[in-house]
């Protein structure tokens, strides 16, 4: 006759036996293993890339940011994938008895899937051709204006300057519009009145130019030699008539890209305060009207 404490050792061991016995053959248990395994295994690469890329330096920074969102794309997908096949087959499904008697539906799925496809070599050929990085201020179709916050090997995620977060597939870019690609030409048009004197408007918008020279040099490219390789200017009289308002005027300067909006608003506020100064007239909108006994003394 067994004592208590043998009979307490065996129902232990037979719980436990039990237990093990049950885990392994519980389907919802594998799942939830291989989601776990496969969760830490992504975070764990994605640390591992992030210390990569900031360890590098034989490649710009920009790049290596566009790089690691586009190899984190890609290992988001692979996980998806890796345990979408897993789950299959604790199921019992054979993914490689599926694809090679796909026949029909495979064609079907193929049609349906030009788009994913589209969008996954458009994006391929967006890191390719280097046309953005991550950080890239970009308009997008001539219509989104925003800071390139994800390359993704399907989507692009911008953040527009209102704060919202713009996705789209990358199938669907048409055109980008990049402005900062090295350096940008600062191009500001200055219409002036019919009766102003075209001599007294280029002195001033010279004289401005060298003040920009000076208080903007810092935002000016430059060349080996630390010289500005196009300072601001005075491109000179690009039109006679302005949309029938009067001469106009362009002031262009090369600046770093990263500074661009800033050059860009800086030059207008010299500009303005130099017409302002010298009593430079603008031109102004005129409407004109005809009052009805005007118009009855023309039918008449």
């Amino acid at each position: 006759m067994m004592d208590s404490e043998q009979i307490g050792g065996i129902y232990v061991e037979l719980t436990w036996h039990d237990t093990v016995q049950f885990l392994e053959e519980s389907k919802t248990f594998k799942i939830i293993l291989a989601a776990v395994v496969i969760f830490i295994a992504v975070v764990l690469l994605r640390k591992a890339i992030h210390s990569f890329f900031e360890k590098t330096d034989f490649i710009a920074e920009r790049t290596e940011k566009t790089l690691e969102s586009m190899v984190n794309s890609l290992l988001s997908y692979a996980a998806v994938i890796g345990f979408t096949v897993i789950v299959l087959s604790i199921w019992g499904i054979h993914i490689g008895k599926i694809l090679a008697g796909a026949g029909v539906i495979g064609i079907i799925l193929g049609f349906g899937a030009q788009s994913l496809i589209k969008d996954v070599f458009a994006g391929l050929f967006l890191l390719y051709e280097k046309q953005l990085h991550k950080g890239d201020f970009i308009t997008l179709n001539n219509t989104f204006h925003g800071t390139v916050e994800e390359i993704g090997l399907r989507f692009l995620k911008i953040r527009e300057w209102s704060g919202r977060l713009l996705t789209i597939s990358n199938g669907q870019i048409d055109t980008i519009e990049n402005y900062n690609f090295n350096h940008m030409r600062v191009i500001e048009k200055v219409t002036t009145n019919f009766r102003e004197d075209p001599r007294k408007a280029m002195s001033v918008l010279e004289e401005a130019c060298a003040k920009m020279n000076e208080e903007l040099d810092g935002y000016l490219k430059k060349d080996l030699a630390d010289k500005p390789i196009e300072p601001f200017q005075v491109y000179g009289v690009t039109s006679l008539n302005d949309n029938y308002q009067g001469f106009q005027y362009t002031v262009t300067g090369l600046v770093e890209d990263l500074v661009y909006w800033t050059a860009a608003k800086e030059t207008r506020r010299i500009l303005a305060e130099a017409m302002y100064d010298h009593n430079i007239a603008m031109p102004e909108q005129r409407v004109h009207y005809q009052s009805y006994s005007d118009e009855n003394q023309d039918l008449s």
